[in-house]
């Protein structure tokens, strides 16, 4: 089956599948406006009149009740619905019918009835559409409080109205408290209780709050998304290794062998490097395989993610496979530029390297060289480019990166190419540790690090140093990594949502120095090649950037940034 044959059969199967997991969900929604509203309006006379002497009152008031709370379970399950969640579709199932038993037994409402009965045999047939899995622990979790909420709020019942009596008219014995923590419940809209206190009114009110949050919290946990809560193995990470010496195209493929990554691989020889963050499984870069088998591991793991509750996001791939992307449902939106230098053609002289030509004549006379290390690298220079990393992260108010970028680890410093910079008197005052670049021919820098005080231009004369190498060992190319935002929504008819990152680009310097970091790169005469998010839609763009941050930053990310303020001494 050829490619556009196979997208072709991919798009209408989706198309199947998209409507009937639209019509479930909307009809559920639907259903559950229909219970609410049949248990608030009172039942018709003679059809009571044909139940009277089969249900006693009682049991037709429990039936207006489950009625009314299955109605809003049905609203809340409708939400699952739409994330295609497997555990909704069958609580679903078995709250309609509830519900078609709850509308006979409350007036013998055998209209909603038969509608209940109608959609849970319609969803019965849409099986396959609902593969998402819940999270198994958080499953039995959800039971367990499922079963706790039940227990908990009969006891806090029963516990306050044998404890509290006097703020009631009634004096409660200890089953009159257990039938009135029942009643509560069951005839919610006319529990026969009279407080006489504000406190009283409080607590017959928090019953039912406990009630709400406990029982709410059950089914939260019920419909959680799966959770990776182990990281890859070491078979799996040689495994990912071998295809990615061997399909790597850019300096991005070597984080992809760090320990926070999870790998999918696909049946074509594929691997798919990503962290999972609530519901986003972030991929880094494209896939790494063999060109053929690009579309069908998108397509494969789109089907993994789907299964898991997960949305899929790429976080910055090249513009080689956006139409693959568009073609399976995906939005693409462009993040930053990535600096790559040609060795070939950079130069320091003229007018366009005066602004690195100053700096590098005015260190060189001041005494100033660069070393290379090559792996492994000895403890004893890890030291002391630990305390330039800290000093570094000090002075920038900032904690260790991750997901995109590397971070200073000794085991992974230790099998890294390192250059250094020296002052006069033998004292390292900046490092740069190598990437390779894979297929391109390409090399790049991951942790570019310096002390606080160090000479102006230390920077500039570690680059230069660094492309010196390069060209000596034949490398045709230097990366600088992503200039976040730099180049986005400028023209006319780009999309809003990049109109808003150049907003943010422009305008938000103080939060992170876009422009500063994009014009220090700019230095060095690089070309710019665009790099994108691919998403699943604007709606997730929330979920997508809070993922970001978490991968980037850790989950505490928020309570790091508060600590990069200074304490007010005054």
């Amino acid at each position: 089956m050829s490619v556009s044959d196979s997208l072709i059969k991919l798009r209408k199967y989706h198309l199947v599948e998209g409507w009937s997991v639209w019509a479930g969900t909307f009809l559920t929604a639907l259903m559950g406006i229909i219970n609410i509203f049949s248990a608030i309006v009172p039942a018709l006379t003679y059809r009571l009149q044909l139940i009277d002497d089969f249900l006693p009152l009682v049991v037709r008031r429990g039936g207006r009740l489950s009625a009314a709370l299955a109605g809003f379970a049905l609203l809340l399950l409708a939400g699952k619905l739409k994330q295609r969640k497997k555990v909704a579709w069958f609580l679903t199932i078995v709250v309609l019918i509830i519900s078609a038993v709850s509308h006979l037994i409350k007036g013998f409402d055998y209209e909603e009835a038969i509608l209940a009965c109608f959609l849970a045999l319609w969803l019965l047939t849409t099986y396959s559409h609902f593969h998402a899995q819940s999270d198994p622990p958080s499953i039995k979790q959800g039971f367990r409080v499922f079963g706790f909420a039940l227990l908990f709020t009969l006891a806090y019942g029963v516990t306050g109205f044998y404890l509290l009596d006097r703020h009631f008219s009634i004096n409660f014995g200890f089953w009159q408290a257990v039938q009135q923590t029942i009643t509560m419940f069951v005839e919610f809209y006319d529990p026969g209780l009279q407080p006489v206190t504000n406190y009283g009114r409080f607590f017959t009110d928090s019953i039912y709050i406990v009630g709400a949050i406990t029982m709410g919290y059950a089914l939260i946990m019920v419909v959680r998304p799966v959770f990776i809560d182990h990281q890859a193995d070491s078979a799996e990470r040689s495994r990912a290794q071998n295809i990615i010496d061997k399909y790597g195209k850019t300096t991005l493929a070597r984080y992809a062998l760090f320990n926070d990554k999870l790998y999918f691989f696909s049946s074509g020889g594929t691997v798919v490097s990503f962290v999972v963050k609530g519901r986003v499984a972030l991929v880094l870069g494209d896939p790494i395989g063999p060109s053929a088998d690009c579309l069908h591991s998108i397509q494969e793991f789109i089907g993994y993610c789907n299964h898991n509750d997960w949305l899929v996001v790429f976080y910055q791939t090249l513009p080689d496979h956006l139409k693959l992307y568009r073609s399976v449902g995906l939005h693409a939106l462009s993040i930053g530029h990535e600096a790559i230098v040609n060795l070939d053609t950079f130069t320091l002289e003229g007018k366009v390297g005066k602004d690195l030509r100053t700096p590098l004549n005015r260190l060189t006379k001041s005494g100033f060289s660069s070393q290379l290390y090559e792996p492994p690298v000895d403890d004893a220079l890890l030291d002391q480019l630990q305390i330039i990393s800290d000093d570094w992260l000090t002075s920038m108010r900032s904690t260790e990166k991750r997901f995109s970028l590397g971070w200073f680890d000794y085991e992974y410093l230790r099998n890294s190419k390192i250059m250094t910079v020296q002052a006069a008197n033998g004292s390292i005052t900046a490092f740069a540790n190598i990437v390779p670049g894979y297929q391109h021919n390409e090399v790049g820098v991951d942790l570019m690090r310096r002390l606080k005080y160090a000479e102006p231009g230390t920077m500039e004369y570690l680059f230069i140093s660094l492309f010196r190498w390069a060209k000596e060992n034949g490398y045709d190319s230097f990366n600088l990594g992503l200039s976040a935002l730099a180049g986005v929504g400028k023209g006319a008819k780009d999309p809003l949502v990049e109109k808003a990152l150049f907003y943010i680009y422009e305008h938000l310097n103080q939060f992170y120095n876009f422009k500063g970091l994009h014009n220090f790169k700019n230095k060095f005469q690089p070309h710019w090649e665009p790099r994108y998010l691919i998403y699943p839609g604007p709606a997730s763009l929330p979920l997508v950037l809070t993922a970001l941050i978490k991968a980037d930053s850790g989950d505490d990310f928020f309570w790091k940034y508060l600590r990069r303020f200074p304490k007010d001494t005054g």
